[in-house]
């Protein structure tokens, strides 16, 4: 499975940023993350990102630096340039997924994550973590191990957690590739929905402190 997920591991990150609606300018939200942010195997119209922007309407600047096949030591080297180019104030970290299709150590997944979380809060960012989960190809102590990475985290660092990204989405029929891993279009309305709480409570916070 893991390289299915990796496919288009060398494709550049799709870079988007549309320019506020009004003449404040708006925060910046980088979304770093692999395939299931990166619109693999569909259109980027169609990604989850791309209808997050769509929804946001101009109140926020939306950076997605996402990569198909990314793991947390790829986005933790690219992180520090990430946070400099493009000063976010919010970063989505959607990682993981491709850490446990190859079965690698969920201790070195989070000591991955827990970097880029205090290195993007040493920036002055938050952070929302996108928690994913896996076939339990490897047992279900691995996979208890690896969900169990993004609780706590979000513990420890006192971050919002969207336990799984694929919510609704990864057992429904007609909502998955043919791969059984990448989500349909179809199911990106779906993705953004299980994303969207955490961030409007973030917004609404952000809109309510001053600058």
């Amino acid at each position: 499975m893991a390289h299915m997920l990796a496919a288009g591991v060398l494709s550049i990150a799709a870079i988007i940023a549309w320019p506020a609606a009004h003449a404040d300018t708006p925060p910046t939200l980088l979304v770093l993350g692999d395939s299931l942010s990166a619109a693999y195997g569909i259109e980027q119209e169609e990604s989850w990102v791309y209808l997050l922007n769509e929804r946001l309407d101009g109140e926020v600047r939306v950076v997605n630096a996402s990569i198909s096949g990314e793991t947390t030591a790829g986005g933790a080297e690219r992180l520090p340039d990430l946070l400099g180019q493009h000063e976010p104030q919010l970063v989505l970290l959607e990682l993981g997924g491709n850490d446990g299709l190859r079965g690698l150590p969920p201790q070195q997944m989070q000591q991955n994550l827990a970097g880029m979380i205090e290195a993007s809060q040493s920036a002055d960012a938050d952070v929302l973590l996108l928690g994913i989960d896996i076939p339990p190809n490897y047992g279900q102590a691995y996979r208890d191990a690896f969900t169990g990475v993004y609780r706590s985290l979000a513990e420890e660092f006192d971050v919002p957690l969207v336990p799984f990204l694929l919510e609704g989405v990864a057992l429904e029929e007609g909502l998955m590739q043919s791969d059984g891993i990448h989500p349909t279009a179809s199911a990106q309305p779906v993705i953004l929905d299980n994303v969207w709480p955490e961030l409007e409570d973030w917004l609404e916070q952000w809109q309510e402190t001053p600058q």
